[in-house]
């Protein structure tokens, strides 16, 4: 003869049972949005900067050029500078300004870098300061995420990734800002 567990006693443990997998749940449910929460802010962390949301827009078949756009927030108190960087997908990395004379929009390097004041933004968009990818060795696609690396006078070098965005992108559908601001 089987015994049957008591009545009141198998209950509890279905309600303990119970509540354990609802704690997995939320557990779990906690986990994936703080991880599509890292995922979407797109962020990078070097010492007292915070590069919010690398992206750079998609290019035609057979274009050579490509610009990159990011912005750059200093929590700190004296300045850094952008001095440099790099990127596999292109053969050189310029630090370039849109600029209008005799009425024609022109793109001149940049000498020296561009400072992120203490406690301030850089802002690289389109048709202002960016970064211009010269000599592309493939496409840029919509939806791609490129590695790069941005090289500063204090924080150094830091590894990135530019997100491809559509063609028509514009700096206003990605601006982001920091927690706080």
């Amino acid at each position: 003869m089987t015994q049957r567990p008591h009545p009141r006693r198998s209950r509890l443990a279905g309600r303990f049972y119970g509540e354990e997998i609802l704690a997995a749940t939320l557990f779990a449910l906690c986990l994936l949005l703080v991880s599509a929460q890292q995922l979407l802010a797109h962020e990078y962390k070097a010492g007292d900067l915070l590069i919010d949301h690398p992206w750079a827009r998609a290019t035609p078949l057979g274009s050579d050029m490509g610009a990159g756009y990011v912005a750059i927030h200093n929590s700190g108190t004296t300045p850094d500078r952008l001095i440099s960087a790099f990127a596999p997908f292109t053969r050189r990395v310029e630090l370039q300004e849109m600029t209008m004379k005799d009425g024609l929009m022109r793109m001149m390097p940049i000498k020296g870098g561009l400072e992120i004041p203490a406690g301030g933004t850089l802002v690289l968009e389109p048709s202002s300061h960016h970064l211009v990818f010269v000599d592309l060795k493939e496409q840029l696609k919509e939806g791609e995420m490129m590695d790069a690396t941005l090289t500063f006078e204090k924080a150094g070098k830091v590894k990135i990734q530019y997100k491809i965005e559509a063609i028509g992108a514009t700096a206003i559908d990605k601006m982001h800002h920091p927690l706080g601001q």
